[in-house]
């Protein structure tokens, strides 16, 4: 699976595939490349499923181009089920509302841009254009995964592709704005990691004693705002309390 600027209309007509993943879970698969046009399908399915979901369904995961159907086999028939998704793909195939845009703070000085100087050897860049080039774009927000609170994002500028470590650096801080394999990921656990840090921000993307765990969804947009280490500290104490720093872009 590899990033995409748009779907391939040649393998469209192949999908969405139905694979079997055990005795109590469906995945339906939309395409295989990371495509923001793949995505909204997979979203657009997830949400059907969720409005009207038929007895015995248990959960839904979506990801970058397919979604995974949790289910009662005792309850939910897997014919029946492939069915029902079958026709929900087909009546959500419209486009959802407009997305909403968070600005996310993101600090990219010392102590938390670890990796940005052996990033910009690589990338033949300097470390202030790699900081201009992954705050200059729009970052589509993919799916979560991997540990709560993780997101996964794609349309990093084509300068900013990178491949992945061969083997993980040690454990980074835990809301740390990392990019690798073309991709960008913000962790929210401290924990090791084959991506490039860049930097670090102070939101907290889970917290469990919120109303919404997780208030940035699949299929917004993101932008990084970049701010010193002195407003990083103000705003990683405001987190701390339980605010979102994050600000929602009206319109």
């Amino acid at each position: 699976m590899k990033p995409a600027a748009s779907a391939d209309p040649s393998s469209a007509a192949s999908f969405p595939r139905f694979l079997s993943a055990g005795e109590t879970a469906l995945v339906v698969e939309f395409g295989d490349t990371v495509d923001p046009v793949i995505n909204a399908r997979v979203l657009a399915l997830d949400a059907a499923l969720r409005v009207d979901p038929p007895a015995g369904l248990r959960e839904c995961v979506p990801t970058y181009r397919s979604l995974m159907i949790h289910y009662d086999p005792l309850q939910l028939d897997r014919g029946r089920l492939m069915r029902i998704a079958r026709e929900a793909a087909i009546a959500a195939s419209a486009p959802r509302a407009k997305p909403a845009t968070w600005i996310l703070p993101c600090c990219y000085e010392p102590p938390f841009s670890e990796d940005i100087a052996e990033a910009a050897q690589i990338l033949k860049l300097a470390p202030d254009e790699i900081v201009a080039l992954h705050t200059g774009v729009s970052l589509r927000v993919y799916m979560y995964g991997f540990a709560p609170g993780q997101l996964y994002l794609g349309g990093l500028p084509d300068k900013l592709v990178i491949s992945r470590r061969l083997e993980p650096r040690l454990p980074h801080p835990a809301g740390s704005v990392l990019i690798g394999g073309g991709l960008g990921v913000i962790a929210p656990f401290v924990m090791p990691t084959g991506w490039y840090v860049l930097g670090c921000t102070p939101e907290r993307l889970y917290a469990p004693e919120r109303e919404n765990p997780f208030f940035i969804q699949p299929g917004d947009d993101l932008r990084f705002e970049p701010v010193g280490v002195s407003d990083f500290r103000i705003l990683e104490e405001r987190a701390g309390r339980g605010e979102i720093v994050a600000r929602k872009q009206a319109g």
